[in-house]
Protein backbone atom coordinates (compact mmCIF):
# COMPACT_ATOMS: atom_id res chain seq x y z
CA UNK A 1 0.00 0.00 0.00
CA UNK A 2 1.32 3.56 -0.89
CA UNK A 3 0.35 6.56 0.80
CA UNK A 4 1.32 8.73 -2.24
CA UNK A 5 -1.18 11.68 -1.58
CA UNK A 6 -2.65 13.08 1.77
CA UNK A 7 -5.79 14.66 2.29
CA UNK A 8 -5.80 16.69 5.29
CA UNK A 9 -8.43 18.30 6.88
CA UNK A 10 -8.50 21.11 9.69
CA UNK A 11 -10.49 23.67 11.13
CA UNK A 12 -6.75 24.66 12.60
CA UNK A 13 -8.22 24.82 16.47
CA UNK A 14 -8.71 21.47 16.24
CA UNK A 15 -5.16 20.19 14.44
CA UNK A 16 -2.47 22.41 13.72
CA UNK A 17 0.98 21.63 11.86
CA UNK A 18 2.30 19.77 15.05
CA UNK A 19 0.12 17.26 13.58
CA UNK A 20 0.87 17.65 9.77
CA UNK A 21 4.72 17.29 10.63
CA UNK A 22 4.14 14.10 12.75
CA UNK A 23 2.92 12.78 9.43
CA UNK A 24 5.28 13.24 7.09
CA UNK A 25 7.63 9.39 8.47
CA UNK A 26 5.19 8.68 5.69
CA UNK A 27 7.08 9.95 3.18
CA UNK A 28 8.93 6.39 3.58
CA UNK A 29 5.94 5.31 2.40
CA UNK A 30 6.14 7.33 -0.99
CA UNK A 31 4.04 10.55 0.48
CA UNK A 32 4.46 12.94 -1.85
CA UNK A 33 2.12 15.36 -1.64
CA UNK A 34 -0.21 16.69 0.96
CA UNK A 35 -3.96 18.66 0.41
CA UNK A 36 -5.08 21.33 2.64
CA UNK A 37 -8.80 21.62 2.72
CA UNK A 38 -10.52 23.68 5.25
CA UNK A 39 -14.39 23.57 5.08
CA UNK A 40 -16.72 26.76 5.87
CA UNK A 41 -19.74 25.16 7.04
CA UNK A 42 -22.97 27.10 6.28
CA UNK A 43 -24.74 25.09 9.04
CA UNK A 44 -22.86 26.76 11.51
CA UNK A 45 -23.98 30.32 10.29
CA UNK A 46 -27.35 29.23 10.45
CA UNK A 47 -27.18 27.91 14.21
CA UNK A 48 -25.98 31.80 15.00
CA UNK A 49 -28.38 34.44 15.68
CA UNK A 50 -27.13 36.58 12.87
CA UNK A 51 -27.37 33.57 10.04
CA UNK A 52 -24.89 34.15 7.42
CA UNK A 53 -22.70 36.68 6.87
CA UNK A 54 -20.75 37.30 3.49
CA UNK A 55 -18.26 39.28 5.56
CA UNK A 56 -16.98 36.76 8.00
CA UNK A 57 -16.92 34.39 5.44
CA UNK A 58 -14.51 36.34 3.68
CA UNK A 59 -12.81 36.88 6.88
CA UNK A 60 -12.92 33.17 7.63
CA UNK A 61 -11.21 32.63 3.93
CA UNK A 62 -8.65 34.83 4.58
CA UNK A 63 -7.28 33.62 7.43
CA UNK A 64 -7.37 30.22 6.31
CA UNK A 65 -5.61 31.35 3.42
CA UNK A 66 -2.68 33.04 5.51
CA UNK A 67 -2.94 29.83 7.30
CA UNK A 68 -1.99 27.81 4.64
CA UNK A 69 0.77 30.16 3.05
CA UNK A 70 2.75 29.13 6.00
CA UNK A 71 2.03 25.64 6.10
CA UNK A 72 2.65 25.35 2.12
CA UNK A 73 5.80 27.06 2.08
CA UNK A 74 7.06 24.61 5.14
CA UNK A 75 6.25 21.55 2.80
CA UNK A 76 7.65 22.91 -0.39
CA UNK A 77 10.92 22.97 1.70
CA UNK A 78 11.23 19.52 2.73
CA UNK A 79 10.09 18.41 -1.18
CA UNK A 80 6.49 17.98 -0.75
CA UNK A 81 3.65 18.91 -3.32
CA UNK A 82 1.05 20.68 -1.76
CA UNK A 83 -2.41 21.71 -2.85
CA UNK A 84 -5.37 23.72 -0.84
CA UNK A 85 -8.94 23.49 -0.64
CA UNK A 86 -10.59 26.50 1.38
CA UNK A 87 -14.44 26.13 0.65
CA UNK A 88 -18.10 26.88 2.45
CA UNK A 89 -20.24 24.09 2.19
CA UNK A 90 -20.99 20.56 4.45
CA UNK A 91 -18.00 19.17 6.06
CA UNK A 92 -18.51 15.47 4.70
CA UNK A 93 -19.46 16.30 1.52
CA UNK A 94 -17.00 18.73 0.63
CA UNK A 95 -13.86 16.66 1.93
CA UNK A 96 -15.43 14.04 -0.37
CA UNK A 97 -15.02 15.97 -3.34
CA UNK A 98 -11.71 16.86 -2.61
CA UNK A 99 -10.87 13.17 -1.80
CA UNK A 100 -11.92 11.80 -5.03
CA UNK A 101 -10.41 14.72 -6.89
CA UNK A 102 -7.36 14.52 -5.83
CA UNK A 103 -7.32 10.55 -5.58
CA UNK A 104 -6.52 10.38 -2.03
CA UNK A 105 -5.03 7.44 -0.33
CA UNK A 106 -5.42 8.74 3.18
CA UNK A 107 -7.77 11.22 4.79
CA UNK A 108 -6.79 12.77 8.19
CA UNK A 109 -9.76 14.68 10.51
CA UNK A 110 -9.81 15.64 13.83
CA UNK A 111 -12.37 14.27 16.11
CA UNK A 112 -15.92 15.40 15.94
CA UNK A 113 -16.87 17.75 19.03
CA UNK A 114 -20.88 17.47 18.34
CA UNK A 115 -23.01 17.26 21.22
CA UNK A 116 -25.00 14.11 22.09
CA UNK A 117 -28.23 15.19 20.29
CA UNK A 118 -26.58 16.20 17.64
CA UNK A 119 -24.77 12.73 17.44
CA UNK A 120 -28.43 11.19 17.28
CA UNK A 121 -30.01 13.10 14.84
CA UNK A 122 -27.52 14.05 12.38
CA UNK A 123 -25.00 11.29 12.98
CA UNK A 124 -21.08 11.12 13.26
CA UNK A 125 -19.15 13.04 10.43
CA UNK A 126 -16.40 10.42 10.53
CA UNK A 127 -19.01 7.45 10.19
CA UNK A 128 -20.59 9.25 7.08
CA UNK A 129 -16.69 9.81 6.14
CA UNK A 130 -16.38 5.79 6.17
CA UNK A 131 -19.69 5.30 4.18
CA UNK A 132 -18.80 7.41 1.35
CA UNK A 133 -15.25 7.27 0.66
CA UNK A 134 -13.03 4.40 -0.40
CA UNK A 135 -9.55 6.19 1.25
CA UNK A 136 -9.10 4.91 5.04
CA UNK A 137 -9.70 7.76 7.44
CA UNK A 138 -7.52 8.66 10.25
CA UNK A 139 -9.28 10.26 13.34
CA UNK A 140 -6.06 12.35 14.94
CA UNK A 141 -5.94 14.37 18.12
CA UNK A 142 -4.63 17.22 19.09
CA UNK A 143 -1.42 17.12 20.59
CA UNK A 144 -2.93 19.37 23.07
CA UNK A 145 -5.43 17.10 23.49
CA UNK A 146 -3.99 13.89 25.15
CA UNK A 147 -1.39 12.85 27.80
CA UNK A 148 0.29 11.34 25.56
CA UNK A 149 2.90 12.56 23.05
CA UNK A 150 3.05 10.87 19.57
CA UNK A 151 5.96 11.89 16.94
CA UNK A 152 5.42 9.17 14.89
CA UNK A 153 1.98 7.74 15.20
CA UNK A 154 2.41 4.60 12.62
CA UNK A 155 5.41 3.34 14.26
CA UNK A 156 3.08 1.26 16.95
CA UNK A 157 -0.20 0.47 15.20
CA UNK A 158 -2.16 -2.04 18.46
CA UNK A 159 -4.60 -3.88 15.07
CA UNK A 160 -8.00 -5.14 16.67
CA UNK A 161 -8.66 -8.19 15.27
CA UNK A 162 -12.26 -9.64 15.06
CA UNK A 163 -11.82 -11.92 12.13
CA UNK A 164 -14.48 -10.30 10.45
CA UNK A 165 -13.47 -9.05 6.69
CA UNK A 166 -12.91 -5.52 7.56
CA UNK A 167 -10.59 -6.23 10.41
CA UNK A 168 -8.55 -8.57 8.05
CA UNK A 169 -8.43 -5.94 5.37
CA UNK A 170 -7.00 -3.60 7.89
CA UNK A 171 -4.27 -6.61 8.47
CA UNK A 172 -3.48 -6.46 5.24
CA UNK A 173 -3.16 -2.65 5.10
CA UNK A 174 -0.94 -2.16 7.52
CA UNK A 175 1.41 -4.68 6.32
CA UNK A 176 1.93 -3.16 3.19
CA UNK A 177 3.18 -0.21 5.13
CA UNK A 178 6.28 -1.83 6.19
CA UNK A 179 8.81 0.96 5.47
CA UNK A 180 6.98 2.97 8.21
CA UNK A 181 5.29 0.28 10.94
CA UNK A 182 8.02 -0.39 13.20
CA UNK A 183 5.56 -3.06 15.38
CA UNK A 184 2.42 -4.39 14.95
CA UNK A 185 0.37 -5.35 17.97
CA UNK A 186 -2.57 -7.44 17.86
CA UNK A 187 -5.38 -7.50 20.26
CA UNK A 188 -8.63 -10.03 20.14
CA UNK A 189 -11.09 -8.97 22.93
CA UNK A 190 -13.17 -11.78 23.97
CA UNK A 191 -16.35 -10.82 25.38
CA UNK A 192 -16.93 -11.95 28.84
CA UNK A 193 -20.86 -14.00 27.55
CA UNK A 194 -18.54 -15.70 24.74
CA UNK A 195 -16.32 -17.81 27.52
CA UNK A 196 -16.71 -21.32 26.35
CA UNK A 197 -17.42 -23.08 29.88
CA UNK A 198 -17.60 -21.90 33.67
CA UNK A 199 -14.53 -23.33 35.07
CA UNK A 200 -11.24 -21.71 34.64
CA UNK A 201 -9.67 -24.35 32.69
CA UNK A 202 -12.10 -23.64 29.99
CA UNK A 203 -11.84 -20.17 30.34
CA UNK A 204 -7.70 -20.75 29.65
CA UNK A 205 -8.76 -22.97 26.98
CA UNK A 206 -10.26 -20.01 24.45
CA UNK A 207 -7.68 -17.69 25.62
CA UNK A 208 -4.99 -20.52 24.33
CA UNK A 209 -7.12 -20.99 21.27
CA UNK A 210 -7.08 -17.43 20.59
CA UNK A 211 -3.92 -16.52 20.99
CA UNK A 212 -3.06 -19.13 18.65
CA UNK A 213 -4.66 -17.54 15.88
CA UNK A 214 -3.56 -14.61 16.46
CA UNK A 215 -0.18 -16.31 16.26
CA UNK A 216 -0.59 -17.02 12.69
CA UNK A 217 -1.28 -13.43 11.93
CA UNK A 218 1.73 -12.11 13.74
CA UNK A 219 3.83 -14.58 11.13
CA UNK A 220 2.35 -12.86 8.37
CA UNK A 221 3.88 -9.49 9.72
CA UNK A 222 6.83 -11.45 10.88
CA UNK A 223 7.54 -12.23 6.90
CA UNK A 224 7.56 -8.99 5.73
CA UNK A 225 9.93 -7.95 8.55
CA UNK A 226 7.56 -6.32 10.75
CA UNK A 227 7.94 -7.58 14.46
CA UNK A 228 4.51 -8.42 15.89
CA UNK A 229 2.93 -9.53 19.41
CA UNK A 230 -0.41 -10.95 20.11
CA UNK A 231 -2.65 -10.01 22.88
CA UNK A 232 -6.01 -11.46 24.70
CA UNK A 233 -8.38 -9.37 26.39
CA UNK A 234 -11.53 -9.84 28.17
CA UNK A 235 -14.40 -7.41 28.45
CA UNK A 236 -16.00 -4.73 26.40
CA UNK A 237 -14.28 -4.21 23.10
CA UNK A 238 -13.86 -0.43 23.23
CA UNK A 239 -12.40 -0.27 26.76
CA UNK A 240 -10.16 -3.02 26.59
CA UNK A 241 -8.76 -1.86 23.37
CA UNK A 242 -7.95 1.13 25.03
CA UNK A 243 -6.24 -0.42 28.04
CA UNK A 244 -4.26 -2.35 25.66
CA UNK A 245 -3.13 0.16 23.48
CA UNK A 246 -2.08 1.75 26.58
CA UNK A 247 -0.38 -1.39 28.12
CA UNK A 248 1.43 -1.88 24.56
CA UNK A 249 2.31 1.62 24.48
CA UNK A 250 0.96 2.24 21.04
CA UNK A 251 1.23 4.75 18.92
CA UNK A 252 -2.38 4.65 16.88
CA UNK A 253 -5.03 2.20 16.74
CA UNK A 254 -6.06 0.41 13.61
CA UNK A 255 -10.09 -0.91 13.04
CA UNK A 256 -11.36 -2.09 9.93
CA UNK A 257 -15.10 -0.26 10.00
CA UNK A 258 -17.98 -2.27 9.08
CA UNK A 259 -20.65 -1.12 6.72
CA UNK A 260 -23.57 -1.00 9.61
CA UNK A 261 -26.98 0.33 8.44
CA UNK A 262 -26.98 4.19 9.14
CA UNK A 263 -29.94 3.65 11.68
CA UNK A 264 -27.88 0.96 13.72
CA UNK A 265 -24.73 3.58 13.45
CA UNK A 266 -27.04 6.26 14.93
CA UNK A 267 -28.78 4.63 17.95
CA UNK A 268 -26.30 1.90 18.80
CA UNK A 269 -22.93 2.97 17.82
CA UNK A 270 -20.31 1.03 17.18
CA UNK A 271 -16.84 -0.07 18.23
CA UNK A 272 -14.82 1.79 15.94
CA UNK A 273 -16.75 5.33 15.98
CA UNK A 274 -16.43 4.90 19.73
CA UNK A 275 -12.79 4.46 19.72
CA UNK A 276 -12.30 7.28 17.01
CA UNK A 277 -14.22 9.86 19.13
CA UNK A 278 -13.11 9.10 22.54
CA UNK A 279 -9.33 7.33 22.75
CA UNK A 280 -6.40 9.65 23.21
CA UNK A 281 -4.82 7.62 20.75
CA UNK A 282 -4.72 8.62 16.94
CA UNK A 283 -7.22 6.05 15.11
CA UNK A 284 -7.25 4.50 11.95
CA UNK A 285 -10.34 3.26 10.33
CA UNK A 286 -10.21 1.17 7.18
CA UNK A 287 -13.52 0.93 5.30
CA UNK A 288 -15.35 -1.40 3.67
CA UNK A 289 -14.72 -2.57 0.38
CA UNK A 290 -17.39 -0.07 -2.27
CA UNK A 291 -19.91 -1.99 -4.48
Amino acid sequence: MKIRRLLFVTKFEELGFDAVQSLLRLTAADLNHVVFINVIERDRFAMSRVGYRKDEEIRLREAANIRFIDWSENLFEQGLEVGVYIVVGGLVSEVIKAAKKEEADLIVIGRSHKGVLEHLYSGSDITELLRRTAAPVLVYKHLSETAISIEKPFEIPLLAIDWSPASLKALEYIKRLKDVVREVRLVHVVSEKDLKGESSMAIQKTRKETRKKLEKLCEIFEAEGISAREHVYIGEPDQEIEKAARDCQATMIVLGSSAKAAWVEKWLGSTPRTIAEKSVYPTLLIPPEKK
